[in-house]
């Protein structure tokens, strides 16, 4: 039970039941009082029409006992200023709601009437309402009276008392009210019915959904996609963007099986050799090649390196928010460089502040200079400059450059183009990847294209620190 009430389903044929429910006895209320109203409208006129006509001919001068008022329909009193009845409809034999439960007139004492019988009285304008009953001979029933004055007659200050049957009025509200209790119940019904079946036709496309998502999770086939409704709504949108975070999730996981094959690829050749080399000098400790070993261990170390900083750039590691002027990290970086092949020539010029990580900014610079100085002829040359908003670094070579079809394969992990060089002499194919990757996350780009004299040249641009002062 808890199951099925925890649903969507229900809760959505739960909520338009009650919805609805809440709208129909509103309705209903506004409908029966709205018929009431005019009901007992038209009841008061009746009664109004009665009183108004027996209190005319009272004021006109006939005398209460000779008023006709046999009229089974209509329950009618004169009452006299004391209380007393004077007039009655015949065959009266209860009456409440009125000025006086009596049934049987008295007749005026001789001394109340004047000399002139036939003096005028006034009617009243205004009219009183009551609820009350009657028993005319056998048949008892409710009614509406109203109660209008006649003044200044022969009998002094009058009364009339005229009902009008509300039979009619509650005859009509019973049968409403009955239809009501029939129908809006059918009617709930209907609509959580109705409501129940379209919301599950809706959500079948999620039900599905939530399948094929428990059998990826069970399978742990990330190639596996969910069905996408053939629709522009909402669970349409749900179906594309869960097939595109699959994706990505698929790539992800591809690359890094990926990685960890390359480096487990990589780390086997420096380690290989290291242990070898040990292995030779622990049995021959002169043959032991300790120029190699080192070689060997400081390319495990920055292989290493490299392998921490992807995967701390991976985790979503952010740079810092520190201020770096790039031209001074340049010129100061570049200074201590020894042992390169080829002379490197800086053009910068002021300064160019940034905002980020110093540290990831310079291992930027180092594996652009690092991959130039393996491939240039003769020089490499380094220039900072600032064009508006951005800041440029670039770092060109004098080699064959990179074609045009390879430009964005170079900044993926361990590829190198030149795959006849040998290992020991060139890296492991991450440092362009980290360059790229380290610009990203401080908000800039890194491309690679022609340069000028012939080479490649490659171009770093960072958003200027729009707080720092330009020179």
């Amino acid at each position: 039970m808890r199951r099925a009430f925890g649903s969507v389903r229900a809760r959505a044929a739960l909520a338009a039941t009650l919805v609805v429910a809440v709208a129909l006895v509103a309705a209903g209320t506004a409908v029966l009082l709205a018929l009431r109203t005019d009901l007992t409208g038209r009841a008061d006129s009746a009664a109004d029409s009665a009183a108004r006509r027996v209190a005319t001919s009272l004021a006109t001068g006939t005398a209460p006992d000779a008023l006709d008022l046999d009229d089974d329909d209509q329950p009618v009193q004169v009452v006299d200023e004391d209380g007393r009845l004077l007039a009655a409809t015949d065959d009266l034999r209860r009456i409440s709601g009125t000025g006086t439960s009596a049934v049987e007139p008295v007749p005026a004492a001789a001394e109340d009437r004047d000399d002139d019988g036939a003096a005028r009285g006034k009617v009243a304008d205004t009219v009183e309402h009551s609820d009350g009953s009657a028993t005319i001979e056998e048949d008892s029933a409710d009614y509406r009276f109203a109660a209008l004055e006649v003044e200044d007659t022969a009998y002094g200050e009058l009364t009339v008392y005229a009902g009008s049957p509300r039979s009619a009025e509650q005859g009509a509200v019973s049968t409403a009210l009955t239809a009501m209790l029939i129908g809006f119940p059918l009617l709930l019904v209907v609509v959580g019915t109705v409501t129940w079946l379209v919301t599950r036709r809706a959500l079948r496309p999620v039900e599905g959904i939530r399948a094929e998502m428990a059998a990826i999770t069970a399978s742990q086939d990330l190639a596996r996609r969910v069905p996408e409704p053939r629709t522009h709504d909402e669970v349409a949108r749900l179906a594309r963007t869960t097939n595109e975070t699959l994706a990505a999730l698929e790539a992800s996981v591809e690359r890094q099986r990926r990685f960890v094959a390359d480096a487990s690829h990589e780390l086997r050749s420096p380690i290989a050799s290291l242990r070898t080399q040990l292995e030779v000098g622990a049995a021959h400790p002169e043959l032991l090649d300790v120029s190699g070993a080192v070689e060997d261990t400081v390319r495990l170390q920055e292989l290493a390196a490299d392998l921490l900083l992807l995967a701390r750039l991976d985790a979503g590691e952010r740079p810092g928010r520190a201020r770096v002027d790039l031209a001074a990290l340049v010129r100061e970086e570049l200074s201590q460089r020894t042992g390169d092949r080829h002379p490197v020539a800086v053009e910068v010029r002021g300064s160019a502040p940034v905002s980020g990580s110093r540290g990831q900014l310079a291992r930027v610079l180092g594996n652009l200079v690092d991959n130039a100085q393996r491939h240039a002829r003769t020089g490499v040359r380094v220039a900072v400059a600032t064009e508006g908003e951005r800041v440029l670094l670039t770092v060109a070579d004098d080699g064959d450059g990179v074609p045009e079809s390879e430009r964005e394969r170079i900044f993926e992990r361990f590829v190198r183009l030149d795959d006849a060089r040998s290992r020991d002499g060139g890296g492991a194919g991450l440092g362009l990847a980290i360059a790229r990757d380290v610009a990203a996350r401080h908000g800039g780009t890194l491309t690679v294209r022609a340069a000028p004299g012939g080479g490649a040249l490659f171009a770093l641009g960072l958003p200027a620190d729009p707080d720092a002062d330009r020179v």
